[in-house]
């Protein structure tokens, strides 16, 4: 849930990648940039617009909407359909930060991970079978392990 932190007002890691690719942002793209950037989740349109709301009382959803097909044409921030069920959530892109994702389908929640190991083996298959790795996104479908 977005917590309107006291760096709110000040530009979020969205805002300055569009300043620095000279992408004008309207007010209402800079709120959407802010709640996608202080996110600690995964958020789905529905949640991202009821945390600008929480802004501007103003915003449609159809704004929200857009704003974040804007985002992800810019390749700022990208988005997941976990499990397949055509309900796409939303994270930032964080340049370096690369990381993969354990989805619990018991509820549906994201975890996200980093693991060198499997990093370089990704590499190592990829150059076994003739090519360079350019990118990739994993996500593994987990459930908790029941205890005995």
């Amino acid at each position: 849930m977005l917590q309107v932190q006291p760096n709110f007002y000040m530009n979020s890691i969205i805002e300055k990648l569009c300043e620095e690719r000279k992408i004008r942002l309207t007010e209402n793209r800079r709120i959407v940039a802010r709640v996608i950037s202080q996110s600690d989740d995964h958020p789905d349109v529905e949640e991202v617009y009821q945390r600008a709301l929480k802004i501007n009382p103003r915003i449609g959803i159809a704004t929200v909407y857009r704003a974040l097909n804007f985002f992800e044409e810019f390749g700022l921030i990208a988005r997941h359909d976990f499990l397949g069920r055509g309900k796409s959530r939303y994270e930032k892109l964080d340049g370096d930060d690369h990381h993969d994702h354990l989805v619990d389908i018991s509820c549906n929640e994201v975890h996200e991970f980093y693991n060198e190991e499997l990093e370089k083996l990704k590499e190592r298959i990829a150059k076994e079978h003739g090519f360079e790795l350019v990118g990739h996104r994993l996500e593994l479908y987990c459930r908790p392990i029941r205890k005995k």
